[in-house]
């Protein structure tokens, strides 16, 4: 299998951590849809990342569908299969997920759009989400273990630590580690992972 994408990508980064944590072989090629465009578009024609290449040659999009995908093919999950538990842990990746979009969508508008384009209305709307969503996953993660092991990691803690690492990079100074211990002491410990040093942000 192949995973297209770069790794200063929280979607990306969260797929091949869990591709690793799953013990499935595959090859990452950091491919860019920005710089590299147009051989990104040779792989997968709607040039969005992550891309999964299956043996088969079968494409599949969208971090969680990927996730999803092998999942299946590795016959076992990082999610719960208590229905309370998983319940919780759906609840903490939708807000990390809705967190992380909105992260992104700020960094496009300041990245990729001309100041003069820029609308400040939709701006400080996207910022009240993204801090609505960091706020309400760090009552969530505050009652999450510490992860120790990657045996005991959870596709929870997973895709908060990944997505709090991408908005601390790519958005220094707007969101207060300070005001958000829980989250940030998770990330520190799960970035001191074997998975998450063997593929690092950017």
């Amino acid at each position: 299998m192949r995973l297209i994408g770069m790794l200063d990508s929280p979607y990306v980064r969260r797929a091949a951590i869990t591709m690793r944590l799953l013990g499935l072989s595959f090859h990452h090629e950091p491919v860019s849809v920005f710089r590299t465009f147009e051989q990104f578009r040779a792989i997968n024609p709607v040039v969005k990342a992550p891309s999964l290449v299956c043996d088969n040659g079968v494409v599949l999009m969208d971090s969680t569908l990927i996730i999803d995908y092998v999942e299946a093919l590795a016959g076992r999950s990082l999610m719960p299969a208590d229905l309370a538990a998983r319940q919780r842990d759906l609840r903490v990746i939708g807000l990390a997920l809705a967190a992380c979009e909105k992260a992104v969508q700020n960094v496009y508008e300041h990245q990729l759009r001309p100041a003069e384009k820029q609308h400040q209305p939709w701006v400080e709307r996207v910022d009240g989400q993204r801090t609505s969503a960091f706020a309400l996953l760090e009552e969530e993660v505050a009652r999450l273990a510490v992860p120790v092991q990657e045996s005991a990691l959870s596709q929870a803690q997973l895709t908060t630590a990944v997505v709090w690492t991408f908005t601390q990079a790519m958005l220094p100074g707007a969101v207060d580690p300070a005001k958000h211990p829980a989250i940030a002491s998770l990330t520190a410990a799960a970035e001191r992972l074997p998975a998450f040093e063997a593929y690092p942000h950017a």
